[in-house]
């Protein structure tokens, strides 16, 4: 395992939680579907699935993120020895484990129930979670800002993140939907899909023309290298040096977007830490965004179904 290549996650992670069942019948109790439970499943969210992206990537990867120390942390916890992932949680005691609970009858989501809080995490646990990232970084390459706005990236850390990783010179990418992005000037790359462009840049993205100055403003707050915009199914937009390049979408099906974001920026990451260039590392998240999108709920890549996809679009 080359260290050079190692790729270090960082930011806000949650519990998915499916419960599914059947449902023929509304309640005489109120105008609601009843659902009588058939299974449920648990899966890793939001920077959790950026890291299972990687993985299936075959990317030498690591975690750092915050939780409680509730029950969901121990569900947590297992769901990331399971993936095999290397990580250090920020434990809090006054801090919910952020769980995602979907219920669904068949593939039609009926409910979501967030239970999260979007307060800032404890001078403590933003030092302990400096202290690992600091032991970390001379053997990372990468580093990935996954931000769902749930309270992990305060002023502070946000910018303490992004000064270590210049110091140690760690490429980083921000998947972000704050629209405030002061906090985090000095980042490499950003990548938000069109609407998150829009409310960062406050420019509503109607054509290329707007979506050029979109990035532009993005450019201009951060200071960034570059923005790439997902763009559904138009594909995916790069800003680089004043110039903007559209790579159309690569999906052939699409049964779920689910999660299509994580894939993205894993992708992309991955294609850097192995030498791509921008445009080629984006050519490779849109086959892994293809990919992913045909299946159904948070899914992963790999790079024998990336080739397979290449393959049967080359035919």
């Amino acid at each position: 395992m080359s260290p050079k290549k190692n790729i270090l996650v960082i930011g806000d992670i949650m519990v998915d939680h499916y419960i599914y069942g059947k449902c023929d019948r509304i309640s005489p109790e109120a105008p609601v579907p009843v659902v009588n439970f058939t299974q449920e499943h648990y899966t890793l969210g939001g920077a959790g699935n950026v890291v299972k992206n990687l993985i299936a990537l075959e990317a030498p990867t690591q975690l750092l993120a915050a939780c409680g120390t509730d029950e969901a942390a121990s569900q947590l916890e297992d769901q990331l020895h399971s993936s095999s992932i290397t990580y250090f949680l920020a434990k809090e005691k006054d801090r919910p484990t952020t769980v995602k609970t979907r219920v669904l009858a068949g593939n039609h989501q009926l409910l979501r129930i967030d239970r999260e809080t979007k307060k800032n995490i404890s001078v403590d646990g933003e030092e302990k979670l400096i202290g690992q990232l600091t032991a970390l970084l001379p053997h990372t390459q990468l580093l990935i800002l996954s931000d769902y706005c749930k309270g992990f990236f305060s002023d502070g850390l946000s910018k303490a993140i992004i000064s270590a990783c210049k110091q140690h010179q760690v490429l980083t990418i921000l998947d972000s939907k704050e629209k405030n992005l002061e906090k985090f000037a000095g980042i490499d790359i950003i990548k938000p899909n069109k609407k998150e462009a829009a409310l960062m840049s406050g420019i509503t993205i109607v054509d290329q023309q707007t979506l050029r100055e979109a990035c532009a403003r993005i450019r201009e707050k951060t200071q960034c290298q570059s923005v790439v915009v997902t763009l559904s199914e138009e594909g995916m937009a790069i800003y680089h040096q004043e110039n903007l390049d559209i790579i159309p979408t690569k999906a052939l099906e699409v049964y779920d977007v689910t999660g299509a974001g994580d894939t993205v920026i894993a992708a992309i990451a991955y294609g850097l830490a192995e030498g791509l260039s921008l445009h080629e590392a984006c050519d490779l998240a849109n086959h892994a965004a293809a990919v992913v999108v045909a299946k159904i709920g948070s899914a992963t890549a790999t790079l024998k179904e990336i080739e397979q996809l290449r393959k049967k679009q080359e035919q």
